[in-house]
């Protein structure tokens, strides 16, 4: 490989890495955290549907519901 080539290969696989890196981080700190859920929920909605429908895929059911139900006895 030439060496531009291989710089753009490792730039390229570190971007990859850095981007599940952050997926990941993300992820656990919503799992972990109704409140930064609520967070995620006024500033990036989209966000917050991928976390619930990824757990709902995984089998986790109920996480939207119970944010749901708390989030509405908050604003009361």
């Amino acid at each position: 490989m030439e060496p531009l080539a291989k710089k753009i290969f490792k730039g390229v696989v570190l971007l990859e890495v850095a981007g599940v890196i952050g997926a990941y981080a993300l992820f656990h700190k919503m799992n972990g955290s109704q409140d930064f859920r609520r967070t995620m929920n006024r500033r990036f909605p989209s966000v917050l549907e991928v976390y619930y429908k990824s757990n709902e895929w995984s089998g986790n059911y109920g996480i939207r519901e119970n944010d749901a139900e708390k989030w509405s006895t908050m604003e009361k």
